[in-house]
């Protein structure tokens, strides 16, 4: 019900919000008492049926007013958001390139990075900005998703590319002196045949920023090739992904990569 409330135009809000916390407006609540003190959009039966409620719950008209106006708080701290881009421009369209968007973030970085790549090339350029945020702030906890390949007509044992997998990972492509948790999807080295791999290409910074794309971490991917995504700043949305994540870990569904031997 308080959907009609979100639903308002903006200034109605904050019309009703002052209404209400001046005593403009307070108990009964009636349509035509909103429609000459607020606006005639504000004396839907929705809200009406809103206010009543609250009324009903004992919910003084100051406190009505204090939670309307934190809407309009948590609403402008919620950026629009941006469109990301590789590769050639169209002329007129307004867009940031993916690696900008993708290093302007990390490199704002402050509590947490959940970064998710189906691949990636020249791990230590690939991974050099995460990896130089991460030695210099010591509370920033890292959680790195990749997909391992089993290639074709491959018959290695399953824990034997992983092992190898690791192994070059944090011999050479892992930069930095501090490590990353690292996952990976088991589906991709079934040896008949992978049910599933580990496909997303997104980015999580500080549990409020958002970016994804369709870019995997490459050269050809962050500049040349043509690619598209989204940037948002939007807390809901950003601990959505990482409840998905912690999910899937939870679930043992994806696993911890192993350290060096």
């Amino acid at each position: 019900m308080t959907a009609a409330l979100l639903d308002l135009p903006v200034h109605v809000r904050r019309r009703l919000a002052r209404a209400l916390a001046t005593g403009f407006v307070g108990p009964p609540f009636t349509p035509a008492a909103l429609r000459s003190v607020v606006a005639l959009s504000a004396a839907s039966p929705d809200v009406v049926s809103v206010l009543r409620n609250w009324e009903r719950l004992g919910v003084p008209p100051p406190a009505m007013a204090a939670w309307l106006d934190s809407l309009g708080e948590v609403e402008s701290r919620r950026d629009a958001p941006q469109f990301v881009w590789s590769g050639p421009r169209a002329s007129g369209v307004r867009s940031r390139s993916t690696r900008d968007a993708l290093e302007g973030a990390l490199a704002s970085a402050g509590r947490s990075v959940w970064l998710s790549t189906y691949a990636y090339f020249d791990g230590k350029r690939a991974f050099e900005v995460l990896a130089n945020r991460m030695d210099g702030v010591p509370a920033l906890e890292v959680v790195l998703l990749l997909n391992i390949e089993r290639k074709r007509g491959d018959t290695t044992r399953e824990g034997d590319l992983v092992r190898r997998f690791a192994r070059r990972f944090w011999t050479k492509d892992w930069p930095g002196a501090r490590r990353p948790r690292v996952y990976y999807d088991p589906r991709s080295l079934d040896p008949s045949g992978a049910e599933g791999v580990l496909h997303a290409k997104a980015l999580v910074v500080d549990e409020e920023q958002v970016l994804v794309t369709s870019a995997n971490l490459t050269e050809r991917a962050l500049g040349r090739n043509i690619e598209v995504g989204v940037l948002l700043r939007d807390r809901v949305f950003a601990q959505t992904a990482i409840l998905h994540f912690r999910g899937l870990i939870e679930r043992k569904l994806i696993a911890p990569l192993p350290s060096a031997s």
